[in-house]
C-alpha cells in the first residue's frame, strides 16, 4: 500500500452533499464517531490503509487511496443504513487532482451549502485527527490536508469570503426574527448542546438578546456547563416532556440516529415554531403536519439569502487565486517525492565512493574531511534533485553515471562530484 499511495491517480473521493440529496437522504449516509471507528477497524479487510472520513449535516465524504472508488464506498456503507448502489448512483466520485481541488475547495467554503462557512474547517480538522489517531493518515494524505488547512486559513486572512456572520446556525436565528420578529416573552427550548447547539445557543443570546432559553442535553453536565456560563436555564432530559409542552420555539442539534422530537410529544400543545438543525433529521416529520406547527431543517434554513452572501459571493476569484497557489505547492512537492527512493540511492552510493580506499590509491589525494565531504554530497543531490524536476528526468541515469564512475576510477574531485550532479 506504501508504493500505491504515491500514485495520485489512486487518491478518490466519494461522496453525497446537499446539492443532489435532501437531509432524508444523508440521513440514510450520516456517520457518527461511533460508525467511524468500527469504518476503520475494517479497512484494512478492505485493503484499505490510508483514508477519513468527513461527515457533516450537508455531507458524506470518503477520502482515500484506493484501486478503485467502490472499495471505499463498500466501506462506508458497512455502516450506513442506505447501501453502496445507492450512494453509488447519486454520489460524486473525483480522483487525482480533481479529488485534491474538491478538498481545498469544501475546506474554504466554497462548496458549503451556505458559501464561505468556516465550521467545515473545524469539521476537516476533526475527521482527519480521528483518523490519524489510528493510523490512519500516511505522508500524502498529511501534507494534503496541512497544505489545505493553510489555504483556507489565508482565504480567511485575505479575503472577505467568510465576513460577516452566516452559518447554518445562524441562518436559524435569522429565521426567528424573520418569522417571529421581537422574542420577548417567547419561551426558547434548545435541545442538544454539541458543537451545533453551542454555536446557535450563542446567536440566540447575542443577536435575539433573550436568555428566556432553556437548555436540554442527554449529558446533564454539558447543559449545566453552557447554561452556566451563558445565564440560561436547564433542565435534565427526563423533564423533556414538560419543556416541549411549555416552549414556543423549539430547536433541535442532537446526534440521534432516530428523531427525538416525535409528533405524539407536540400533539395538542398548540402553536410552536420547530427547528431541526440534525442531519440525521431528529424531528419526526409528521409533526409539521400538526395545526399551529411550523418545521423547518437545515436545507430550508440554508436557502436564506442577504447582502452578505452577495458580498461573500464577489469574493470568491479571489479564494480560486489562493487555492491553485496552494495546490502548485502540493504538487511540487508531490512531483519530487517520486525521486526520494533515488536520490536516497545516488547520495549512498557517494558515501561509499568516498569511502573506498581504491579511489584514495588512485587519485594519490587525501579526502577532505567527512564535514566537508557531506556538505559536498548534500550540494550535489539538491542540484540533481533540481535538474530532476526541471527536466522531468529519472534517477536511472544519474545510477548508471555512478557505476561507470566506480568502473573508470576517476578522480575525486569537486568537478567530478559536480559532474555527476
Amino acid at each position: 500500500m506504501a508504493n500505491k499511495s504515491t500514485d495520485i491517480s489512486k487518491f478518490f473521493i466519494a461522496g453525497i452533499n446537499y446539492k443532489k440529496t435532501d437531509a432524508a437522504i444523508r440521513g440514510r449516509f450520516a456517520i457518527s464517531a461511533e460508525q467511524y471507528e468500527k469504518i476503520l477497524t475494517l479497512a484494512p479487510a478492505h485493503h484499505l490503509h490510508e483514508l477519513f472520513i468527513l461527515s457533516t449535516c450537508n455531507r458524506t465524504e470518503i477520502y482515500g487511496f484506493a484501486e478503485e472508488p467502490a472499495h471505499l464506498i463498500n466501506l462506508l456503507c458497512t455502516q450506513t443504513t442506505g447501501d453502496p448502489a445507492t450512494f453509488s448512483k447519486i454520489a460524486y466520485i473525483k480522483n487525482g487532482l480533481e479529488a485534491v481541488e474538491h478538498l481545498f475547495q469544501v475546506s474554504a467554503g466554497l462548496d458549503s451549502q451556505i458559501l464561505g462557512d468556516y465550521e467545515i474547517v473545524g469539521q476537516i480538522k476533526t475527521a482527519v485527527k480521528f483518523a490519524r489517531e489510528r493510523g490512519f493518515i500516511g505522508a500524502f494524505t498529511e501534507r494534503l490536508v496541512n497544505c489545505v488547512l493553510q489555504s483556507s486559513k489565508s482565504i480567511k486572512n485575505q479575503t472577505a469570503l467568510s465576513g460577516g456572520t452566516v452559518s447554518v446556525s445562524f441562518a436559524a436565528i435569522q429565521y426567528i426574527k424573520e418569522r417571529i420578529g421581537r422574542v420577548e416573552g417567547e419561551k426558547i427550548l434548545l435541545i442538544g448542546v454539541g458543537k451545533i447547539g453551542r454555536n446557535t445557543c450563542r446567536n440566540m443570546v447575542d443577536y435575539l438578546g433573550t436568555r428566556n432559553i432553556t437548555l436540554i442535553n442527554r449529558t446533564e453536565e454539558r447543559a449545566a456547563s453552557l447554561a452556566s456560563e451563558m445565564g440560561l436555564s436547564y433542565a435534565p432530559l427526563e423533564d423533556a416532556a414538560k419543556y416541549i409542552g411549555e416552549s414556543d420555539i423549539i430547536l433541535v442539534a442532537t446526534n440521534a440516529e432516530q428523531p427525538t422530537l416525535l409528533r405524539t410529544h407536540l400533539e395538542g400543545k398548540g402553536a410552536k415554531l420547530l427547528i431541526d438543525l440534525s442531519i440525521p433529521c431528529n424531528i419526526e416529520k409528521s409533526a409539521g403536519e400538526l395545526p399551529g406547527i411550523t418545521l423547518v431543517n437545515v436545507d430550508e434554513l440554508s436557502k436564506l439569502k442577504d447582502e452578505t452572501l452577495q458580498k461573500r459571493e464577489a469574493e470568491v476569484p479571489k479564494a480560486k487565486a489562493i487555492i491553485a497557489e496552494h495546490i502548485d505547492e502540493l504538487l511540487e512537492w508531490h512531483d519530487m517525492r517520486k525521486y526520494v527512493p533515488v536520490l536516497k540511492a545516488v547520495k549512498t552510493k557517494l558515501k561509499e565512493l568516498h569511502s573506498c580506499p581504491v579511489f584514495s590509491r588512485l587519485s594519490g589525494e587525501s579526502f577532505p574531511s567527512t564535514v566537508h565531504t557531506d556538505e559536498q554530497i548534500q550540494r550535489v543531490i539538491n542540484g540533481m534533485a533540481t535538474k530532476m524536476r526541471q527536466h522531468n528526468k529519472g534517477g536511472c541515469h544519474y545510477i548508471e553515471a555512478i557505476n561507470e564512475y566506480i568502473a573508470i576510477g576517476p578522480q575525486w574531485t569537486a568537478t567530478s562530484a559536480k559532474a555527476v550532479g
